[in-house]
């Protein structure tokens, strides 16, 4: 597929927008089913992150309202996460993790008050979205006192990275990513990007060991990250004692990961229902 193929198709709505900064990009885009959650507690969550090479005019959070509307029809709700790029202002490093960061937080902050159950977390990312979906799962490791330190982030139990480029210090590496070595350069900031403090905050694989099953999710013609990445990583996770699960969809590419109707996307509900658990509904 390219991306006309999904992006033509009539866009899905969320239910609400919230705001948790003053910039028109920190917002969550909240889905939430039509149907009565299944527990009292309410109904299962995934929050998701949006791709894009960290670059708000190449993606926005409304590139996954297809698959965020695929999973409110299930009886999942979605917390959508919109975030500065680094080509805007206020972005890159430490302004797009510090916005994904709040924007998850306010999860814990508001989502009971909308019907939806906080105890059992997991997130999703795209593309870079993957990156900033396992960075959200492993920043509780992040020492005091440096610019991303913050003392009770949102835990989640699992993070699921559908065809993203898990490993920074890799990815700066040409060929790197089809973003471009520079785009990780921009995202870390060219006056701090050789620094090894950078990647102990900002790359999952140097956060390895943390508490989080990670899923990663790869598609056998996918040319912005292939499934090389996803075994590279695997296997410095299992040096450092973490948990990964790597899946591969032979036949599909870097869109199906996001399209609703595809094996890709099936294999990430998969991995969504094995994670929430949401009673008898089906995946």
């Amino acid at each position: 597929m390219e991306w006309p193929d999904l992006l033509h198709r009539p866009r899905p709505l969320p239910d609400r927008r919230i705001a948790y900064g003053r910039d028109r990009l920190q917002h969550v885009d909240v889905w939430l089913p039509r149907a009565r959650p299944r527990s009292a507690a309410g109904h299962p969550v995934v929050v998701m992150v949006h791709g894009g090479c960290w670059q708000t005019d190449v993606a926005r959070a409304g590139i996954m309202n297809y698959i965020a509307d695929d999973l409110r029809g299930r009886g999942i709700a979605v917390w959508n996460l919109e975030y500065r790029g680094v080509d805007r202002s206020g972005g890159g490093y430490p302004g797009t993790f510090r916005d994904v960061a709040r924007g998850a937080n306010m999860l814990r902050e508001r989502g009971a008050a909308l019907g939806i159950d906080t105890a059992a977390r997991t997130v999703f990312g795209h593309s870079a979205g993957g990156h900033l979906a396992l960075w959200l799962a492993a920043r509780h490791v992040i020492a005091r006192g440096g610019p991303l330190f913050h003392p009770d982030p949102l835990r989640f139990d699992t993070a699921i990275c559908a065809g993203g480029p898990p490993d920074l210090r890799a990815a700066r590496v040409a060929p790197g990513n089809t973003c471009g070595t520079e785009a990780v350069d921009a995202l870390l900031g060219a006056d701090v990007r050789d620094a090894a403090d950078m990647f102990a905050d900002c790359s999952p694989a140097d956060m390895m060991p943390f508490a989080t099953h990670q899923v990663l999710i790869n598609t056998g013609k996918d040319h912005i990250a292939p499934p090389s990445f996803a075994a590279a990583y695997a296997a410095k996770a299992d040096a450092a004692g973490a948990e990964v699960t790597c899946v591969t969809v032979p036949d599909e590419g870097h869109v199906e990961l996001i399209t609703p109707g595809t094996a890709a996307w099936g294999a990430a509900c998969e991995a969504i229902f094995d994670a929430l658990k949401p009673g008898d509904i089906a995946p």
